[in-house]
């Protein structure tokens, strides 16, 4: 599975992101996705999802 193909990406999937406010750090948030907020089917920086606490940003692993 990829990060940054759409169709691998479905809410209740356990992810790593990268907040905006993090990305120069790397600092990683880990959640479970509510929502995917990219449109189009691949994005070479990762999918952007909104996680069910609120938080917004790109996932940079898929937790298995």
């Amino acid at each position: 599975m990829s990060y940054q193909n759409r169709n691998d990406i479905f809410p209740g999937l356990e992810v790593e992101i990268i907040l905006k406010k993090d990305q120069r750090s790397g600092k990683r948030t880990k959640g479970i996705v509510k929502d995917l907020l990219t449109s189009s089917a691949f994005h070479s920086r990762g999918i952007k999802v909104r996680l069910e606490d609120g938080q917004v940003g790109r996932v940079i692993e898929i937790i298995d």
